[in-house]
């Protein structure tokens, strides 16, 4: 038994879930993922479960969050006067500033 099928508390896991997505959806996961810095399935197995998703700051999340606030930038400036902001992009900006804000309260807790 690999120790990549075992959880934190040594638990097997053995059971696999399954569910479809809509492409849009499929990317505000990914984009969730790339930001927090954690696996696909700890973050979906975080979510359901109702636990805290705790982004470890690294240059990889330091990364994701630079493009992703690029991605935002670019779309702004599509827009004119914030007309026509889909719902995507708001979530993907609320999800930005939950991470920045933790990271300023991370940092100046120090």
């Amino acid at each position: 038994m690999s120790l990549k099928n075992r959880d934190n508390h040594n638990r097997w896991r053995n059971k696999t879930v399954a569910f479809r997505v809509s492409p849009e959806e499929d990317e505000q996961i990914e984009i969730a993922v790339k930001l927090t810095g954690l696996t696909k399935q700890d973050y979906i197995i975080r979510r359901l479960l109702c636990k805290d998703v705790v982004v470890q700051g690294n240059p990889r999340v330091y990364k994701a969050l630079r493009n992703q606030l690029a991605t935002v930038l670019d779309e702004l400036q599509r827009l004119e006067a914030g007309v026509g902001v889909n719902d995507e992009l708001l979530d993907t900006i609320a999800l930005i500033a939950a991470i920045m804000d933790g990271m300023k309260e991370e940092t100046s807790g120090n």
